[in-house]
């Protein structure tokens, strides 16, 4: 667990958090309309499926509140 914890902070710390408009930002960055970054928000399970379909490689997360993490 302690790892996990290690490894998703890691990621939100370098990562800019864009919400509730992740789909729409990840879509950006990988049709080259949007600066290429790190990026962290919410999306839905349909969401993550369209991205995968159109080959937009995303990593879920379990949502955990810090207090999970400790």
């Amino acid at each position: 667990m302690a790892a996990y914890r290690q490894l998703v902070s890691a990621l939100i710390a370098n990562s800019e958090d864009v919400g509730k408009s992740f789909a729409a930002e990840a879509r950006k960055i990988h049709y080259q309309e949007a600066p290429s970054r790190a990026i962290h928000g919410d999306a839905t399970a349909n969401d993550l499926e369209s991205l995968a379909e159109e080959g937009i490689a995303v990593m879920h997360l379990p949502n955990l509140e810090d207090k999970d993490l400790n």
